[in-house]
């Protein structure tokens, strides 16, 4: 179907749109991504969905455009591998999505970050790594046990980075913000760190994550970002092949002690901070602390899984052809 019935579908306004299949979803975000589509095209899309809104199934639709399009990262296959998208940045508080990266490393899991700045005032995770000194590379190579890689969204995939960009151009998000936090840029199972903004987003990402049968943790994001807020910790949900079970509850409650943490959110402090607390010379904060746990268990819950998967294929009987 060309880009124009669709258009007419999605840009009926917040009451008279309708919304599509998972398959056509597919097939628009197929031809944008393919480049078959005109910058008004395109602005077209991104302004109809804004006012619309995504539906699970158009967003599960999305996501398997994309994913198939990707430039994806081999898995070890003796190690968890973890995803944690970082696009947001941070505004005012320290960025410690690197933090959590490295914590997770630490324990032997395969750690991808992907992301890019998508507003210029805020620091990105890409920021905090350089002060790490930590390389960020093009090279989309095996992801090693232990270590942590930083690949920017361009060389995952160039078409969905113009995607994303074009809120530089009209000031609003668009499908693709919300795409980047539920996609699994690796050929094997991978456990994704997700997080939303907005409570209404609770609800339509778990519904989009079970859906794509996704292994994940969802939380209410730091200022955009998948890592638990230091001061606070927040409701955790956890998906195993799409199914959804609570991990944590919110912490409610006036807070009694709060965690030392810098003043300024500057790239350069925020990885003396970080380097302090991975020597031990600061605390972990404990609702990151926590996080980690629940990421520590959720990651044996899909090894089970899949060895189970894998133990089942290999005593399943053969059927002749």
């Amino acid at each position: 179907m060309g880009i124009s019935a669709y258009l007419k579908e999605i840009g009926r306004g917040k009451e008279g749109a309708r919304a599509l299949s998972r398959a056509q979803a597919a097939d628009l975000m197929g031809q944008l991504l393919d480049n078959q589509l005109t910058d008004l095209e395109i602005g077209a899309f991104c302004l109809a969905m804004r006012i619309k809104g995504e539906t699970p199934d158009e967003m599960a639709g999305f996501l398997d455009a994309t994913t198939c399009r990707l430039t994806p990262l081999d898995s070890p296959h003796q190690a968890p591998a973890l995803v944690i998208p970082s696009y947001n940045g941070s505004r005012k508080m320290p960025l410690l999505t690197p933090l959590l990266a490295m914590l997770m490393a630490r324990h032997g899991f395969a750690v991808l970050v992907h992301g890019c700045s998508t507003e210029a005032q805020r620091v990105s995770s890409e920021q905090v790594f350089a002060a790490l000194d930590w390389p960020v590379t093009a090279n989309t190579a095996t992801l090693v046990p232990g270590k942590v890689r930083y690949l920017r969204t361009h060389d995952l995939c160039p078409a969905l980075q113009k995607l994303l960009d074009v809120r530089r151009t009209v000031g609003l998000r668009n499908p693709a913000h919300s795409m980047v936090k539920m996609i699994n840029p690796l050929r094997g199972p991978a456990l994704l760190v997700s997080s939303y903004t907005h409570p209404e987003y609770a609800i339509s990402m778990s519904q989009t994550l079970s859906l794509v049968q996704a292994h994940a943790l969802l939380l209410r994001s730091t200022e955009g970002e998948p890592v638990a807020d230091p001061r606070r910790t927040p409701a955790m949900i956890a998906f195993v092949h799409g199914q959804a079970m609570p991990m944590r509850t919110l912490q409610k409650g006036s807070l009694t002690e709060l965690t030392p943490l810098p003043q300024d959110n500057d790239p350069e402090t925020t990885a003396r901070y970080i380097e302090d607390v991975l020597q031990g010379h600061q605390p972990v904060p404990p609702p990151i602390a926590q996080q980690v746990e629940v990421l520590l268990s959720l990651g044996h819950q899909v090894s089970d899984f899949h060895r189970s998967v894998l133990s089942h294929e290999a005593t399943a009987p053969q059927t002749q052809g």
